[in-house]
């Protein structure tokens, strides 16, 4: 087969946040496909569907994924790119505003679908007063609450290199995708700040 998944991995998900910032994780995790500072949201969009890829995230109560499926001559592109949107995140100020109102409408859709409102309600009974009853999605108080600066500052001491694991599975020859990793995350912090 000539494709490859590749995936950054943060060891990171609600269950770490703050009971103050519920949500924080999943919020991050949307304005990271936002843009970079060299990147547009449409400029990522472009240059995965150029080359046939598919890209996506998403945030558990133990970590976040983001991951790219491309043929195996397109993983240097991939590469970049998940570098790029994992270290360089815009984080503006009108796109914070438009992503509060996606993610509110998600809480609703949890609170609107029986299956998926009763597994949150389990989930808060079983795991009562454990970041682990918390909804990944936080709530609209919290959501709300959040700013530019909140959001970098959880990010900054998040989002560095002791939290992230690279993984790539498919038609990769380990040594090549070690340097291609290795060149793209060389700017990724060891420590926060």
């Amino acid at each position: 087969v000539r494709s490859v998944s590749i995936g950054v991995w943060l060891a990171r998900g609600s269950r770490h946040e703050p009971q103050e910032q519920g949500g924080i994780a999943h919020f991050v995790e949307h304005m990271l496909f936002k843009g970079t500072g060299t990147r547009s949201a449409e400029d990522i969009a472009q240059a995965i569907d150029s080359i046939g890829g598919q890209m996506d995230a998403f945030t558990a109560k133990e970590y976040a994924s983001y991951y790219i499926k491309v043929l195996d001559e397109h993983l240097p592109t991939a590469v970049d790119l998940l570098s790029d949107i994992v270290m360089n995140p815009r984080f503006d100020p009108d796109d914070l505003e438009k992503e509060k109102k996606v993610i509110l409408e998600e809480i609703k859709m949890v609170e609107d679908t029986p299956d998926d409102l009763v597994h949150e309600l389990f989930t808060q009974h079983f795991w009562e007063g454990h970041s682990l009853g918390r909804p990944i999605l936080g709530s609209p108080e919290t959501v709300e609450s959040f700013t530019t600066e909140i959001l970098r500052r959880y990010f900054e001491s998040v989002y560095v290199a002791p939290n992230l694991i690279v993984a790539a599975a498919g038609n990769v020859e380990h040594g090549r995708l070690r340097e291609l990793v290795v060149d793209a995350f060389a700017g990724l912090r060891t420590s926060a700040g």
